[in-house]
């Protein structure tokens, strides 16, 4: 009999076959060809790859649970790769595993960056990434409106609001809204609006470091940059954030939910890693952390919300 401890230890050090599996399938499109039973050498002939590779490559995806397999040797999506890996379904995760494809080589270097503490730099894939936030985001849109509040809210930066996901949501509420990112990232969330039939947003290019963020908002959301950032460059932009709003405005900061020991949940914890490889100086931070930031910065009524997956921690410019 295999110890439990050893069979968990396995599970970790071979999880990374799987996933593989996965990021190779998504890359190569293999789901968009199987919304209809086909047989490997019907896959492999559209996909153009490798007859018998493709045939492996479809039992493992099958092993795993993403494919179904007939008596007869033809190949089906599953119900799960139907509704999140086909593209245009709506809650459509494609984007997001490309980004997770990028995001293996950053890993892969791992060990180099834990000895230099130097991130990597990653191959091209900034539509992916930004798309991929878009897929994640649409989930999490409802219940951080609900939790953030609306009332007495006019006007809105999503500041470096990426797709702009949440942004477009709070405008159907017919709240005036501003994204503000990179120039490229706004090329996407501009394509995005279209997509989702938004209009009369304000899209700002700039670097929110350098850059003339606006003035005269109600609320700005801050949504997954801090773990990007040393402390001092968020409390930098909490504080620009600060200037831009109305009196009586609010900032709301979304970010990963981890606890004063910065060990759990490991999910959180394993970001950091991420961030570790892919940033000079970002991490996970606390709630304890956060609020502090807002607390120099000179925000009031600071106050922490728990999410389904994250967590907001806003403040307050006084009147």
């Amino acid at each position: 009999m295999i110890p439990k401890d050893l069979t968990n230890l396995r599970r970790l050090y071979l999880g990374f076959i799987d996933s593989r599996v996965l990021l190779t399938a998504n890359n190569l499109g293999v789901f968009e060809k199987l919304k209809k039973a086909s047989t490997a050498a019907e896959v492999s002939r559209k996909l153009k790859t490798d007859r018998r590779a493709t045939e492996i490559l479809l039992d493992a995806l099958t092993g795993i649970g993403l494919v179904k397999k007939s008596r007869d040797g033809k190949y089906l999506n599953a119900p799960v790769s139907n509704r999140y890996l086909v593209k245009d379904t709506h809650l459509y995760q494609g984007d997001i595993i490309r980004h997770a494809s990028s995001m293996w080589e950053g890993f892969s270097a791992l060990d180099k960056v834990v000895k230099t503490g130097h991130p990597v730099k990653r191959a091209n894939g900034h539509e992916f990434f930004i798309m991929g936030m878009h897929n994640i985001s649409r989930l999490r849109t409802k219940p951080l409106i609900e939790a953030i509040g609306l009332k007495n809210v006019k006007t809105m930066l999503d500041l470096a609001g990426g797709p702009g996901t949440n942004a477009l949501a709070i405008a159907k509420k017919g709240v005036k809204v501003a994204i503000f990112d990179l120039p490229d990232t706004i090329k996407i969330a501009k394509k995005v609006a279209r997509i989702e039939g938004v209009k009369g947003i304000d899209f700002i290019s700039g670097d929110f470091h350098l850059d003339n963020i606006g003035s005269g908002y109600d609320l700005i959301l801050i949504s997954q940059i801090f773990h990007a950032f040393s402390a001092e460059e968020n409390i930098s932009l909490l504080r620009k954030s600060k200037a831009a709003l109305n009196p009586g405005g609010r900032v709301v900061v979304q970010e990963f939910p981890i606890n004063e020991s910065r060990t759990a949940p490991p999910n959180s914890a394993l970001f950091s890693v991420n961030m570790l490889v892919a940033t000079k100086n970002g991490r996970c931070y606390t709630p304890k952390e956060m609020k502090k930031w807002l607390a120099d910065s000179g925000f009031k009524k600071i106050n922490v919300k728990n999410l389904p997956e994250t967590i907001i921690v806003e403040g307050t410019k006084k009147d």
